[in-house]
């Protein structure tokens, strides 16, 4: 199979809050030292790594440091890595939208990005004339567009819309737009950043379900830069993961995200003490909150292992009443998939003459399928009297395990059920 895309050595450096240099003696120096002596940008070699949660230690930093894989023809190859980890930067280089500072990239055939919405579009030409815009910029002939419009306008959705100019449309429906363009223009190489996130929930299903086409049925290349790592381990193959700039890991998408998932669990103090923006009298309210599988860190579940949910209660003025405690826990969508409450088990919860002391909660298992899901905590006392409320207090990460004993990932629905199969007869 043949190398679709090749980067070799690609950098980008960048001065913090400048543009240029900053001062004529810099960029004329610059410029001495590149085109009259032909040596190395002389500003190279002082740029600091690219952390965005430190302070810089320089005023130039590398958004990109010294990137080199190859994409294989008709490979469909995740992108991931935290916020600011230079994702969006390569994409935009492999685009052509901004050079690289260093090294080269050779890219066999023509590119269609979805980078930002509405990427390429004129706001005051209709989505029709949009389309056919987008398609003379990647290179196709107007019958060669026309023969495709129908079927791009039936994909995006946006049929009665599509001779209004685009500037009237929303981001959803000027991702949808976007999209349809860049998919069905028959690019050899797609590039989608996480615009789709953008869309709704359908629409981000067809979206996926047409780059799987466009890569298995059609041999073309994608790269797709998401969050999201349940759409990247039904799309990828392969992935690679950047981490200040750099590439830190490449390899089969199953072992990539896992890693990315590890380096991504940092202990979490999730501790509502010190919010202010709750409901109730505060005369007793939630301190720390620790929500884990058993041996694994705070705000992190395995959907096939026991969990807890472990509440601090502060109580200063040391309150003997009969408390509850309950909640909800709500996905990425906000829907309610759980309530929670010791009043489920008609327990009533005496509170000892303590300033604090902890509840504790078990699940054996917390049957969520994959995903972010939020808390919210709730503390009354047995007549009602409202101590403490917070919508969504934390954010917890659901991991999938070996629920069903199969080995297989399900990641469809809200819940996962154990279920029993037998033949009658």
């Amino acid at each position: 199979m043949s190398t679709a895309i090749e980067f070799n050595n690609i950098s980008k450096l960048y001065r913090l809050g400048l543009v240029s240099t900053g001062t004529l003696s810099h960029d004329l120096k610059r410029w001495w030292t590149m085109n009259i002596k032909g040596e190395e940008d002389p500003y190279l070699k002082i740029g600091s790594v690219n952390d965005r949660s430190k302070a810089a230690d320089s005023e130039y930093v590398w958004a990109l440091k010294d990137i080199d894989f190859k994409v294989e023809q008709g490979d469909v190859v995740g992108i991931i890595g935290k916020n600011g980890a230079g994702k969006s930067t390569l994409l935009k280089i492999l685009s052509k939208i901004t050079a690289p500072t260093t090294g080269t990239i050779k890219a066999k055939g023509r590119i269609g990005s979805l980078l930002e919405v509405g990427t390429g579009f004129h706001p005051e030409m209709t989505g029709r004339e949009n389309i056919y815009l987008n398609g003379a910029i990647l290179g196709m002939t107007k019958p060669e567009i026309t023969r495709k419009l129908d079927e791009i306008v039936d994909f995006s959705g946006c049929e009665r819309y599509i001779d209004t100019p685009v500037k009237r449309y929303s981001s959803g429906m000027m991702v949808r737009l976007g999209f349809a363009v860049a998919a069905h223009l028959d690019p050899e190489i797609l590039v989608v950043d996480e615009v789709l996130a953008v869309g709704d929930a359908e629409f981000q299903k067809k979206a996926i379900g047409k780059m799987q086409d466009v890569s298995r049925g059609e041999g073309r290349t994608v790269l797709f830069v998401s969050h999201n790592m349940n759409a990247v381990k039904n799309l990828c193959k392969h992935c690679v993961m950047l981490k200040n700039g750099m590439v830190q890991s490449i390899g089969d998408t199953d072992s990539i995200v896992g890693e990315y998932l590890n380096d991504e669990k940092v202990v979490e103090d999730f501790d509502l003490s010190k919010v202010n923006d709750f409901r109730g009298s505060g005369n007793m309210r939630i301190g720390k909150v620790e929500i884990h599988s058993e041996g694994d860190v705070n705000g992190f579940v395995i959907n096939d292992k026991p969990a807890v949910i472990r509440f601090e209660i502060l109580n200063p003025s040391c309150i003997h009443e009969h408390i509850e405690i309950a909640g909800g826990i709500k996905n990425k969508d906000m829907i309610n998939v759980h309530y929670y409450g010791s009043r489920l088990k008609a327990k009533l919860l005496s509170t000892p003459i303590k300033e604090h002391f902890f509840v504790e909660v078990r699940f054996n298992p917390l049957p969520l399928t994959p995903g972010d899901y939020y808390l919210s905590v709730e503390l009354m006392t047995t007549n009602k009297e409202l101590l403490f409320y917070r919508d969504r207090a934390i954010q917890f990460h659901v991991e999938a395990g070996n629920f069903y004993g199969a080995g297989d990932r399900w990641d469809n629905g809200l819940v996962l059920i154990q279920q029993e199969w037998s033949i009658m007869g």
